[in-house]
């Protein structure tokens, strides 16, 4: 490990130092002229390292870019290509052959346009290319350049950290200190164990229980040292996939809102879709997918070994081979955890490495439970195909995280249980023997068991029915939070972010602190997100109790604050905040603003999180998250208002 870690952190300089050397290259200075109202000039003068070259135009090679700005502000269009001030120096290029190049100094003018608001700095990036020999590199460089009768930006900063919370200090002690972080992960870690569960019934898994008890108390000389290796194996099994999770954490201690931000994140989302897709394909029987031989090869080659060592690299390999069924479930795990923090991640792949290790570690123990496990065969099959519809269920969830936060409006709630219930209407069909797949054949035998779980795919299949209406009946409390909000739908609700408070819900903090004023009522900010399920469980189960939704209406101005929202804000309200930590961050969109100033006043980055202020936004008592009982969050609601009252 001592090794590793040494490797790693000679690998990480080396790369660190690479980049650095690669910035270096070219060292631009950037103006800006005015040619016309909203029409600027951008002139960037770069000084090219000695011995090394800048490309061109080379229109001749297609793959070569030549130097090209890019705008932090979306309304700063180009509107031609950029342009140099002298013509380049033709040579014979090791990698290129004949190209344009510049030496030296090279200088780039590009002009834009700025449609709408013009602030009084632009910042942007200049990229571009450079060689030496048979080296090629590339650069990019951050730039801020001021526009000539711009608007300065506002200093929002003071928007963001509140001189008068004091976190420690409420005024009324109710409510459970810093609870929203951790009070999810023994069901994440149940959660994870159950999705280990599901994985040994994979046919990368099972076949793989009586084959490694089989070594081992083959190979170990005595009963003892058997239970010892399969003590061992099942304890790496769990190690490996707990060690998984130790780069999160590293992460969380650089930037904690990463967790937030990966599991939001659309691309990541549609990636994750299109992987699920590509799984379940491969699940149904069309073709294999199976990870490179180099991988299973490098870590089965040390298994061979008797030594602890070589139980660790058996454990491993089971991890590597296994992978084409267990990433599935490990993706799931991954991104639905992540928002919680990495100490959800670590529990869920602890629950996972559990429940994959306790059966090779039991049946070791007990080498005679071998005798009273089911043979593999057909049911192997039909799992694996049962799983298959089960990612594509799956797969349209992370599709809608996407759409959720991106507000595109491709998959509102009733499109997203259309999709569920042609899915499960596929299970049903597939089950009861009336679609085929790959390796089905006519006449095959249904058996009981398959028939059974055919009748309950049926059965969730109707009751997903109802969430295809308007109705009352469209909140399906057995799915609550999974699917869209119920605001979101294809019925055209007013307000998208509307949550049944009619008037009393706000998503502007300023405007939802002026009506806290006006009618001398708490506020009570709900941290939330898009994507996060908790939050939709509690708006569905929790703000719909009758008891719950009369007094947050009638006592409580409640603004909703979205914090992986992905809309930029207008220009005039972004800027550069410095955290208590003394870090910079760019505060670009509506979630990067909301999510900071969770943070910053309340030392939480997970959703939801609930906290009440009086209008001088002094805490009224300890902030919560998930409270499932309603009653509970009632005298939470009844404990803030009475310090309301009292201050």
């Amino acid at each position: 490990m001592k090794k590793f870690l040494i490797s790693f952190s000679f690998i990480f300089f080396i790369a660190a130092f690479a980049l650095a050397q690669t910035d270096s290259l070219v060292s631009f200075s950037v103006q800006s002229t005015k040619i016309k109202d909203s029409v600027y000039e951008i002139k960037a003068v770069g000084k090219i390292k000695e011995g090394w070259h800048l490309y061109g135009i080379n229109p001749a090679v297609k793959e070569l870019e030549s130097v090209k700005f890019s705008f932090e502000y979306e309304n700063a269009k180009e509107i031609n290509d950029p342009s140099f001030d002298h013509s380049p120096e033709i040579i014979s290029d090791v990698i290129f052959k004949k190209v344009n190049v510049f030496t030296k100094t090279v200088t780039v003018i590009q002009q834009i346009k700025i449609n709408g608001f013009i602030p009084a700095k632009l910042k942007g990036t200049i990229n571009s290319s450079l060689g030496k020999n048979d080296e090629f590199q590339q650069s990019s460089q951050a730039f801020e350049v001021n526009l000539e009768g711009g608007i300065a930006v506002l200093n929002n900063a003071q928007k963001i950290k509140l001189a008068s919370i004091d976190i420690d200090h409420p005024v009324n002690d109710c409510g459970t200190k810093n609870n929203s972080g951790n009070n999810g992960l023994l069901s994440v870690f149940f959660l994870g164990f159950l999705g280990g569960l599901i994985a040994l019934l994979t046919p990368c898994v099972f076949p793989m229980i009586p084959v490694t008890v089989s070594f081992f108390t083959k190979r170990s000389q005595n009963h003892k040292q058997a239970i010892r290796n399969g003590a061992l194996y099942g304890f790496f099994i769990f190690l490996i996939y707990v060690l998984a999770s130790v780069p999160f954490h590293v992460l969380g201690n650089v930037q904690p809102e990463v967790f937030n931000n990966i599991s939001t994140n659309s691309w990541l989302n549609i990636i994750f879709f299109i992987i699920f897709i590509v799984f379940a394909i491969s699940f149904f029987g069309f073709f294999e997918i199976t990870l490179p031989s180099g991988f299973a090869n490098k870590a089965d080659s040390k298994s061979g070994l008797t030594s602890v060592g070589g139980i660790f690299f058996m454990a491993l390999t089971l991890a590597i081979v296994s992978f084409s069924c267990t990433g599935p479930i490990l993706g799931t795990l991954l991104v639905g955890s992540l928002s919680g923090g990495a100490w959800q991640l670590t529990s869920g792949l602890a629950g996972f490495g559990l429940a994959l290790a306790l059966p090779f570690a039991l049946f070791a123990i007990f080498p005679n439970w071998l005798h009273s496990l089911p043979k593999s065969g057909g049911w192997l099959d039909t799992v694996k195909k049962v799983l298959a519809f089960v990612e594509v269920a799956l797969a349209f969830k992370f599709l809608s995280n996407a759409d959720l936060v991106m507000h595109w409006g491709l998959i509102k709630r009733e499109t997203f249980f259309a999709l569920w219930i042609l899915v499960g209407t596929g299970l049903t069909l597939y089950l009861f023997g009336i679609l085929r797949l790959p390796h089905d054949y006519i006449g095959m035998k249904i058996t009981n068991a398959r028939k059974f779980v055919g009748v309950l795919a049926f059965l969730f299949t109707l009751y997903l029915i109802p969430g295809l209406t308007s109705t009352k009946y469209a909140n399906l409390k057995l799915l609550s939070g999974f699917p869209p909000p119920s605001h979101y739908s294809i019925y055209g609700k007013s307000n998208v972010r509307e949550k049944g408070l009619e008037a009393n819900v706000v998503n502007d903090f300023d405007k939802a602190l002026q009506l806290a004023k006006e009618q001398n009522k708490p506020l009570l900010i709900d941290f939330t997100g898009w994507a996060c399920v908790n939050c939709r469980k509690m708006e569905e189960n929790v703000w719909t109790n009758p008891e719950v939704y009369n007094y947050i209406r009638e006592n409580y101005i409640l603004v909703s604050l979205y914090v992986d929202d992905k809309e930029n804000l207008p220009i005039e309200q972004r800027f550069t905040y410095t955290t208590k930590d003394g870090s910079k961050k760019e505060i670009i969109t509506i979630g990067d603003k909301w999510a900071t100033f969770e943070a910053e006043n309340f030392n939480q980055v997970t959703q939801p999180l609930y906290v009440i202020l009086n209008t001088q936004q002094q805490l009224m008592n300890n902030p919560v998250g998930y409270t499932p009982d309603a009653k509970e969050f009632r005298s939470w609601l009844q404990c803030g208002k009475q310090a309301f009252d009292k201050k």
